[in-house]
């Protein structure tokens, strides 16, 4: 759960750089790119959390 915070926060500071920055926009893609992708893993991570059932 850690690196999920960490990257959620690189992202967002990649983001804030890149718009503030003039010159800087891939750092905004980058940061586009890394937020979608820690969403993608989260969603996947938490998803097969559901309790299987076994054959009686």
């Amino acid at each position: 759960m850690g690196w999920f915070w960490f990257l959620l926060l690189v992202a967002v500071v990649c983001g804030f750089i890149g718009v503030l920055a003039k010159g800087l926009i891939w750092l905004l893609v980058i940061g586009v790119v890394i937020f979608v992708g820690v969403l993608v893993v989260a969603g996947l991570r938490y998803r097969g959390h559901s309790p299987r059932r076994g054959r009686p």
